[in-house]
């Protein structure tokens, strides 16, 4: 395994962020901190990134059951003043051009039994403190991944049917083959993954789409694209003009809705976890653009919580295609982990967009909305796709063009 989580790390560090000679290194930030069952993934992290050069590795220890225990009965004030100290740091080290590793791997009952006013207040409080650097980081001014490990009740959820202390090496396996990590060269089986999704983008691209329909059961659904909108995937460069990957795994292509452009009705297909609820059974209608219903068969409180978290949270922020034949949703398993659930069928999220148009890496969020872009504290991907769905492309010549079938591409690249 210590050969494996390595190659894991190796690929983090030198296609996840890229990270350059003489760059910091920042591993955990904001709500994703390092958990002590993470030390030897960690560790693999910091080693591999010194021996690439890194000037400094800051690594942001953190526990989650120090969190349920001061979510429910500490200061919540506190909470927020611990996290605007956080941000210092962070902010100091983005000033000199740091990468960014997270280790997302929350427990998904973490919340269970606790107020739900006072996890939406500590949700709140961490957010909006980290709002104006994660608008940064999201808009690619810094390099940053996602690259997650297990814990053990994160694998007791994920694997119940075996003997407990086989848990934690089952999700190991399943994560390290979802992140493509489980080869010789995980590095070069990367590159070919990477081109063949730039591949898939650049084809949207060339259609020259204004809306796509949705047709599945419970849902029939138009959304229309942002203007001046762009389909993009796993790489893309950052500011600095050095490419990274913000996903690992990821096998989505992605752009931004028209906020006012989403007309009709859309049924998840897979639970939400979020916040340490499970939401099954989402249902929702937009009208110009907006939530104006909303249910779910278990879980409507934590909905509601997501949906009425401030305006934006009304809206949509991205459009995320997956085919049903990708390696992650072939495995049928249901993670509890919108890092690798949303990379096994098509998602919609709600709140906060990508600044996914021409020019949008440069733009101030004031002009946002006249450039059909959301913001919200709410970032929520929930998953749609299944083998029932058929997607439909809408040129602005209005020629329609079937993209995807049974919830696989029509057309190969």
């Amino acid at each position: 395994m210590t050969d494996q989580l390595r190659k894991y790390a190796e690929l983090a560090v030198k296609v996840g962020v890229n990270l350059q000679p003489g760059q910091n290194l920042v591993v955990g930030f904001g709500r994703r901190q390092v958990y002590a069952e993470h030390l030897e993934f960690a560790r693999q992290l910091v080693e591999v990134a010194y021996d690439a050069g890194a000037k400094f590795v800051q690594v942001d220890w953190g526990d989650e059951w120090w969190m349920r225990e001061t979510v429910e009965r500490g200061s919540l004030e506190t909470l927020e003043a611990r996290a605007k100290w956080q941000l210092e740091w962070v902010e100091h080290l983005a000033k000199e051009g740091a990468a960014f590793i997270a280790i997302p791997a929350s427990n998904p009952d973490l919340y269970e039994g606790v107020d739900p006013a006072r996890v939406t207040a500590a949700e709140r409080a961490i957010s909006s403190t980290f709002r104006d650097f994660d608008n940064r980081r999201t808009g690619d001014q810094y390099r940053w991944t996602l690259a997650s490990a297990p814990t053990q009740a994160w694998a007791d959820k994920v694997h119940p049917e075996l003997p407990a202390n086989e848990r934690i090496d089952a999700l190991w396996k399943d994560i390290l083959f979802c992140a493509r990590a489980t080869g010789d060269d995980p590095v070069s089986d990367w590159r070919a993954h990477i081109d063949n999704l730039s591949k898939r983008s650049a084809y949207l691209n060339s259609l020259g789409i204004q809306s796509l329909h949705y047709q599945a059961p419970g849902t029939d659904l138009t959304v229309e694209l942002a203007p001046k909108h762009f389909w993009t995937s796993a790489e893309k460069p950052a500011l600095d003009g050095v490419p990274f990957v913000a996903n690992m795994p990821t096998e989505e292509v992605f752009t931004a809705p028209s906020k006012y452009g989403v007309n009709g009705v859309v049924t998840s297909t897979m639970p939400l976890n979020h916040n340490g609820t499970t939401i099954h059974g989402i249902r929702l209608k937009f009208e110009k653009g907006r939530i104006v219903e909303f249910s779910a068969d278990q879980g409507q409180d934590a909905l509601k919580r997501i949906v009425e978290a401030d305006e934006g949270s009304h809206y949509l922020g991205e459009v995320a295609l997956v085919p049903v034949d990708s390696p992650i949703a072939q495995m049928n398993q249901l993670f509890y982990n919108t890092l690798f659930d949303e990379n096994a069928s098509c998602h919609l999220a709600i709140g906060r967009a990508y600044p996914l148009v021409e020019g949008g890496e440069n733009l101030a969020h004031d002009d946002w909305e006249s450039h059909g872009l959301n913001d919200s504290l709410m970032h929520v991907d929930f998953m749609i796709g299944s083998d029932k769905m058929n997607i439909d492309a809408i040129s602005h010549t209005g020629e329609t063009v079937p993209i995807m079938r049974d919830g696989k591409w029509t057309t190969a690249v």
